[in-house]
Formats: C-alpha cells, structure tokens, sequence
C-alpha cells in the first residue's frame, strides 16, 4: 500500500510538473531553430542581439479556448492534489478518494481538449502567411498529449484507492 501511494503522488507532481511546463513554455510550434510560437508569444531568436525577441500571439476564439483550457487543467490538477493531502491526513480509514480522482479525470479531459484543438486549429490558431508544412509541433504539444493518458490513469487509480491504517 505505501508503495502504491508514493507511485501515485509521485505520478501526480510529475504530471502537474509536466502541465505547468507545457503551459507556460514557448516551443508550441516551432518552424526552425530560431521562431516559435506557443500559447502566449510568438517569438524570434534575433541573430544581432542574441536573444529571444517576442510579440504577444494574435488573440483568436481557439487560442483563447486552449489557453483556458491548459490553465483548468493546471487549476484541476493542483486541486486535486491538494485535496488529495488534505483527505490522506483527514479521511477516516476506508474511504475513497473520489473528490481527487474526479479533479484529477477533469485535468486531463480539459488537457485533452486543448490539445485537440491546437492539433485541429493550428493553422487558424498561428494566423502565419508562411506556409505551415515548414514548421512542426514543438515539445509542448506532446507533453501535453503524453500528460492526457497518465492524467486519466492517476484519476482513475485515486478513485479505487482506499485508505488504509
């Protein structure tokens, strides 16, 4: 049992650490070495200056729905596991931890859904004249699609979790 618990709080940090980096990083969409877009800017390394020149993203309806998204996501997840510290130290002996697993399910269906959507949307999401089939998907795309199943997974491991002694 205390083997299956640290698994589980374990699984639960890494997932919320990997929902915080995919939210807040900038490798989105990347179309070479030195532009990329993400969630919030769309950036441009500049060659003279050595550094990271960013403008905000175009505000869109989709890019909009997948920053509120990846941010409930993030919400969800660290309620959950809030809540998940606060039963573990206040729940009686057999109880379930459904409250926890319900956040943690809702974590990773509001991820879900804002990965499908940037997959979908891109090119409306991007708004860029360059022709899209010289970038690809950045790191951040596919944390956040790695992060739905183990989200899932955790959820549905806090709602058959018992508490023991």
């Amino acid at each position: 049992m205390a083997y299956l618990l640290m698994f589980v709080t374990l699984l639960h940090l890494i997932t919320l650490a990997m929902l915080f980096i995919a939210t807040m990083e900038k490798s989105w969409w990347v179309w070479d070495g030195t532009e990329n877009s993400d969630l919030w800017y769309n950036c441009r390394f500049g060659n003279f200056t050595g550094t990271w020149l960013c403008a905000s993203s175009k505000e869109t309806e989709w890019l909009q729905a997948v920053q509120v998204l990846m941010v409930l996501s993030v919400v969800f997840s660290s309620v959950s596991f809030l809540v998940f510290l606060g039963q573990l130290f206040t729940m009686s002996k057999g109880g379930l931890f459904y409250f926890t697993g319900l956040c943690q399910v809702f974590a990773g269906l509001t991820a879900f859904s804002a990965a499908l959507i940037y997959t979908l949307h891109n090119k409306e999401i991007l708004q860029d004249p360059r022709e899209l089939t010289s970038g690809h998907f950045g790191y951040c795309v596919i944390l956040t699609w790695v992060c739905v199943p183990l989200l899932l997974c955790s959820g549905f491991i806090y709602v058959h979790l018992r508490k023991k002694e």
